[in-house]
């Protein structure tokens, strides 16, 4: 069985990540959507908020995903998962030159383990989770980047902070 892992942050969602979950989980037998605990960073949603969004926005195609969360370092979690590939969107050059980075490093703790890069379709390029919270933060309009569970999610989030 051919297990791919897409990791990321995904507070919040984007209509950018589900481009990703959508043609990577054809890649392989099962598709991963891991969450990562990352401490150093504020957060708009808690990790367990996350993986709901992404299960609720997902649950047409969850035939072959699972979403989880993850510690650690990703080798090692792909590495106790029998996880076959890393998938990772690319969005721009700089996204390219930190992900080329990441996968070198991946590639010398784990050399069994490929990374796979999906380019961002030209619709969904500059959509990024800073620029959505940040507009959603003036109360701006992000329908057109998120879907509408979250969008409901992120104006509740905010109106209980304000």
């Amino acid at each position: 069985m051919r297990i791919g892992i897409y990791p990321g942050s995904f507070d919040p969602l984007t209509y950018g990540h589900l481009d990703i979950i959508e043609r990577a989980r054809t890649l392989g037998d099962k598709l991963i959507v891991a969450v990562a605990k990352n401490s150093a960073k504020k957060a708009l949603f808690a990790v367990d908020e996350r993986i709901d969004i992404i299960t609720n926005c997902c649950k047409d195609i969850n035939n072959n995903l699972d979403v989880v969360s993850f510690n650690g370092l990703l080798v090692d979690f792909c590495k106790e998962n029998d996880i076959s590939f890393i998938v990772r969107g690319i969005r721009s050059v700089t996204d390219f030159e930190y992900e080329k980075s990441m996968a070198s490093i991946n590639r010398r703790l784990a050399p069994k383990i490929e990374t796979i890069f999906l380019m961002a379709r030209d619709e969904n390029y500059f959509i990024s989770s800073n620029l959505v919270r940040e507009i959603a933060g003036y109360h701006g309009d992000i329908s057109s980047l998120v879907p509408q569970f979250v969008v409901k999610k992120i104006q509740e989030k905010i109106s209980s902070a304000e």
